[in-house]
């Protein structure tokens, strides 16, 4: 008899007393307060209570079922138990000698019951298995030092002792008492209550028969009474608003191109090859997609483009849309919003399969305030600092973690090599980096570190242990640091003092070029400085230049649309500032819809307008940055020393009158020059070259190809042995109005 039903029971049994036997052994004895407290899962150690245990002359047992009518222990030599009721649904028994494997049997008397089965509930016991978290495991959570964590907290389909089910483990120091509801057992929570393991305040329970994909949540006791929170671990949720956390396991086979993707990685590092991105918003690329979808159209788009990355904006579970991933509530559970967590690895696998390396923003900075989630977790600050001077991001209205404390600190640095690990995800981008390295980021009231300074002195050494742990367990990946701020050493390793990232966002660079672009071209030669003072700390870190998100929302308008002029200007303009952007030393991240220069700002809440590539003004666009992208992986010029000043010289940087720009990229022999007009007329003079010969055009922004009006060179100059500005040789070369040119040196 193994039937369940929803109905309730019409009556209970009445509570008795005595022993099944008056001369065989007596199950344990119970206090009155104790077996109210058991009854009502509010007892911290319910396994001390339930479940088998020895007693003189042999094993005693207790169950909590309540409204049942009887309840019986059935063995497999058919040797079954009877129990009684003791009171406030507990029913205990006792057997000589042990017990062994057994089930649970309870009569429940149903007003709509059929037949026997259908009032009778068959389950194993879960307070007869031992805890599924091991004392290692609990040294090394105690130590923050478990890099591995979500193996462990959260729930886990597990087999143990024969008996299929899910362990569900949960940190919460301060509770009472936690238990564990979901769809397996009714919501009901009495009859689930979990074990404190710990001084640390790690509780658990396994449950038999739970399932993958059914639902569950954890209700936690605090000094102001039940709380319902969402698990921190969960690796898989329901879709917003939906708040629930779902079991899953993962049957994910990786495909034989992502096996050659990750071992090439793993032998080189994104300084030592080309590296241009293609920032994503996955829910408004093209809406309605799943990963598995996605898979098929964004890829084609990607390739066809040439970008060597997609960075997704945050893939993390999130409630609010409009927050586009940055108020994170579940750190280890892809967004439920495009599919399961094995259809994000599909999604990674076919990338990968591409050539296409995968980055993730990762949010370790701050959290949202929902109370179902991380917030106040077990009744008090646990997550977050208590000090709200440090605890909480006003401009944001989120928390601030808790960076000093071991186990916060664990569960974001796991946080990170979870993505690495269990997605072969490629990088981290670390978003808002300088909130997290100053205490008086956007406070006025703020409290001084132990030397008196501003400096958060636990988030710098989270942030080096996060990298430098990466690093060391992931070969080829990258940490890239979105730092607003000239913190110096972003990039230097942590054994140097420095704060480990690989890349570092150039906020400078970014800032700088495009309030330059946006003024109107007879005015940009009193502000040469804004396009070339990046040049002067280029090589200070290992840059990457971002037109990002950011730039493209909160009424700042598109990239195109921060062009000055009628169209045909704001789109030379814009090819123009790309081939800039793509010769300049770093590497490159793009956001979608600049690619074919959308005129509308970007929203989450609707796609891009891809009806624009029927124009060919802005196919041309496209087009161009797919060449930019070819050539540039085909020139190690362009990014062997993007962070070392030996890729990089002047041929002119000083010509303000004329708003003109002249540098060569070089790697040994392999040497491209770079020519940029951003004035409104042609300049046609000559410049200074290292080398006489013929210099191929290997790009003209102002070809008809990508909607340009064909000004150029013929497709090649011949440079003389004529001195010029310091060059051995030189050459007469028109550079088009808003456009640019790239020449390498003949074979």
């Amino acid at each position: 008899m193994a039937a369940t039903s929803a109905s309730e029971p019409a009556t209970a049994a009445e509570p008795t007393t005595g022993a099944p036997s008056p001369d065989g052994p007596r199950p344990a004895p119970v206090e009155d307060w104790l077996r109210q407290q058991v009854a009502e899962g509010r007892w911290s150690q319910p396994h001390d209570v339930l479940g088998p245990h020895p007693v003189d002359g042999g094993t005693s047992v207790r169950v909590v079922r309540h409204l049942a009518s009887a309840v019986r222990i059935v063995r497999p030599d058919g040797d079954d138990v009877e129990l009684t009721h003791e009171g406030d649904g507990l029913w205990a028994g006792a057997t000589p000698g042990t017990l062994g494997r057994y089930r649970v049997e309870a009569d429940y008397d149903l007003e709509d019951a059929t037949d026997a089965d259908d009032a009778t509930w068959t389950t194993d016991d879960a307070y007869r298995f031992p805890p599924t978290i091991g004392e290692l495991d609990l040294h090394l959570f105690g130590e923050g030092r478990d890099e591995q964590l979500w193996q462990h907290l959260g729930a886990h389909v597990r087999t143990v002792d024969g008996v299929d089910g899910v362990a569900f483990t949960v940190w919460a120091p301060r509770a009472t008492a936690v238990r564990v509801i979901g769809d397996f057992e009714g919501w009901e929570g009495r009859t689930t209550a979990m074990r404190r393991l710990s001084d640390l305040g790690v509780w658990e329970l396994f449950w038999p028969g739970a399932l993958v994909g059914q639902r569950y949540k954890f209700q936690i006791l605090t000094d102001s009474g039940w709380v319902e929170r969402a698990d921190p671990f969960a690796r898989r949720t329901e879709v917003p608003p939906a708040t629930a956390s779902v079991i899953t396991a993962s049957d994910y086979t990786w495909s034989e191109g992502d096996a050659a993707w990750m071992e090439q990685r793993a032998q080189t590092t994104t300084h030592d090859r080309p590296m241009s991105v293609y920032e994503v918003h996955l829910g408004s690329w093209r809406p309605g997609l799943s990963y598995r979808e996605a898979a098929d159209q964004l890829i084609g788009h990607v390739q066809h483009l040439g970008f060597t990355h997609v960075e997704f904006l945050p893939l993390a579970e999130h409630p609010f849309g409009g927050s586009w991933g940055y108020q994170v509530t579940g750190y280890y559970s892809p967004t439920a919003r495009f599919g399961t967590p094995d259809d994000l690895r599909y999604l990674i696998d076919r990338l990968h399969t591409a050539g296409i390396g995968v980055i993730m923003d990762w949010v370790p900075g701050h959290f949202p305030k929902d109370e179902w989630a991380l917030a106040k977790f077990d009744g008090y600050a646990l997550f977050e600092h208590p000090d709200p001077r440090r605890g909480e991001q006003l401009d944001w209205g989120t928390y601030v973690f808790d960076f000093g404390h071991p186990q916060v600190r664990n569960f974001l640095v796991a946080n990170a090599l979870y993505w690495l690990e269990e997605f072969h995800i490629d990088g981290l981008r670390v978003d808002a980096v300088a909130s997290m390295l100053y205490l008086d980021y956007s406070r006025t009231e703020w409290l001084p570190n132990i030397h008196g300074g501003r400096e958060n002195l636990e988030a710098i050494s989270f942030l080096q242990e996060t990298n430098a742990t990466a690093y060391k367990r992931y070969p080829g990946i990258v940490m890239i640091a979105e730092e607003s701020t000239s913190w110096p050493g972003v990039t230097q390793p942590t054994s140097a003092g420095g704060l480990g990232f690989g890349q570092k966002w150039n906020m400078g660079w970014m800032h700088d070029s495009l309030q330059y672009i946006e003024r109107d071209p007879a005015y940009r030669s009193y502000h040469h400085d804004e396009i070339t003072f990046s040049l002067v700390y280029a090589f200070s870190e290992q840059f990457t230049l971002p037109i990002s998100h950011d730039e493209v929302v909160h009424g700042k308008g598109s990239l195109y649309g921060k062009m000055p002029g009628d169209e045909w200007q704001k789109l030379a303009n814009l090819r123009a500032y790309l081939a800039f952007m793509w010769a300049h030393p770093g590497k490159q991240l793009l956001f979608m819809g600049q690619e074919f220069a959308q005129p509308s700002e970007w929203s989450e809440a609707r796609g891009l307008d891809w009806w624009l590539l029927d124009d060919p003004g802005h196919l041309g666009v496209q087009d161009l940055v797919a060449e930019l992208n070819k050539v540039y992986k085909d020139t190690p010029a362009l990014w062997t020393h993007d962070s070392s000043p030996e890729g990089f010289e002047w041929i002119e940087g000083g010509d303000a009158p004329h708003s003109t720009l002249g540098f060569l990229r070089k790697d040994g022999d392999d040497r491209l020059a770079v020519f940029v007009n951003f004035s409104g007329v042609p300049v046609e003079r000559r410049f200074g070259l290292p080398t006489a010969g013929t210099w191929h055009e290997v790009l003209n922004t102002d070809a008809a190809e990508y909607g340009g009006s064909g000004v150029g060179n013929l497709g090649a100059v011949t440079a003389e042995e004529t001195p010029w500005a310091g060059r051995p040789a030189s050459a007469n070369l028109v550079v088009p109005p808003l456009g640019a040119v790239w020449l390498r040196l003949a074979d």
